[in-house]
């Protein structure tokens, strides 16, 4: 016979659950109808947070270049050490062996003298201290033994340098290995942003880049370095030689630069040797804070840490390697994006 049992009924506790869910399932989906759809950022603002990357990724490239330049500073120096680590080791096995050939002398002449013995002892230190030992050598064997002792001091002493120095070299391929990526993300950055334009937006950007090119170009024939300036004029005349040669972050020439690769590439072709990085650039002259007392070939410095650098061209302009995507070329002070720190004539 079939059951007649009434079905159970949900408990007041379930059901206030159910209708609180459905409740805000109603609400939200209500928000979401009503919600503006979330608007894509125009080309400006796109520009305006690329700008911004390029300036950042500008940053961290100064400081990959002085961990670079830091690690091939230490490679030669570690490089110079061991050269004369081994020098030194060959001066001192050769002093030993004149050592061996004196104690086979003796040996064959019926015994090696304890003044001999001593020549040969693993820990010459040790036994040079025994007053009554030095009583049995001739000056000569005391000023023998201890031009040993003192080679032996030095190599330990560079072998010490030496793994010092290998230490802080593994401690800066670090640091560079941790400033490239920091700058291949913010130029990786810079690109998905650009990416997201249309084909439209993407052409009115070049577009603006292509002006901001042919002005320089324009500058250009404008621009005479003074007559008679010296280094500071043939450095300029170098990077006038480099005008729409691409920027590379990293990069120091002759076929592509950053910004203080191209200024310390320019002096280089006038025999003058300034530092790698911008910062380090501004002490290698006299600071000019005056823009009216600036001259020709004048380094020029940007923002407040001093991350970009440039040549002072004349009538307010400068010629440098702005940022990625776009080359050497001559620039309004202006139009930099930071403000003018101050200026060094090397």
């Amino acid at each position: 016979m079939a059951s007649h049992r009434r079905p159970k009924q949900p408990s007041r506790a379930r059901v206030t659950v159910l209708t609180t869910a459905a409740a805000a399932a109603v609400v939200m989906s209500s928000q979401a109808a009503n919600a503006a759809p979330s608007e894509k950022p125009s080309k400006d603002e796109v520009k305006a947070k690329v700008d911004k990357l390029y300036e950042q990724a500008e940053q961290a490239t100064e400081k990959y270049n002085g961990a670079k330049e830091k690690q091939e500073k230490l490679q030669k120096e570690i490089s110079t050490i061991q050269d004369n680590v081994a020098k030194g080791q060959q001066e001192l096995n050769e002093l030993r062996d004149g050592l061996g050939s004196m104690a086979s002398a003796q040996y064959r002449s019926g015994g090696i003298d304890p003044s001999v013995q001593l020549f040969l002892s693993a820990d010459p230190d040790d036994y040079l201290d025994k007053a009554s030992t030095l009583d049995q050598l001739s000056t000569q064997q005391v000023d023998a033994l201890k031009e040993i002792q003192g080679k032996q001091r030095e190599l330990a002493q560079q072998r010490s340098e030496a793994a010092e120095k290998l230490k802080d070299l593994s401690a800066t391929r670090t640091e560079l290995g941790k400033k490239k990526k920091e700058v291949q993300s913010k130029l990786s950055s810079a690109q998905k942003l650009l990416n997201s334009l249309t084909a439209t937006e993407k052409a009115q950007l070049a577009e603006e880049e292509s002006r901001a090119t042919r002005a320089s170009e324009r500058d250009a024939l404008n621009v005479k370095v003074p007559a008679g300036s010296g280094r500071a004029a043939a450095a300029f005349a170098a990077a006038q030689s480099k005008l729409g040669t691409p920027y590379v972050y990293g990069a120091t020439g002759p076929s592509s630069f950053d910004c203080s690769g191209l200024t310390s590439w320019a002096y280089a072709q006038a025999g003058v040797h300034i530092s790698r990085t911008s910062e380090a650039q501004t002490g290698d002259g006299t600071r000019i804070y005056s823009v009216s007392q600036l001259k020709v070939g004048d380094l020029v410095f940007f923002f407040n840490d001093l991350h970009h650098v440039g040549l002072y061209a004349g009538n307010g302009q400068i010629i440098h390697a702005p940022r990625t995507g776009t080359v050497v070329r001559y620039e309004s002070m202006n139009t930099i994006g930071g403000p003018f720190m101050f200026g060094v004539r090397v």
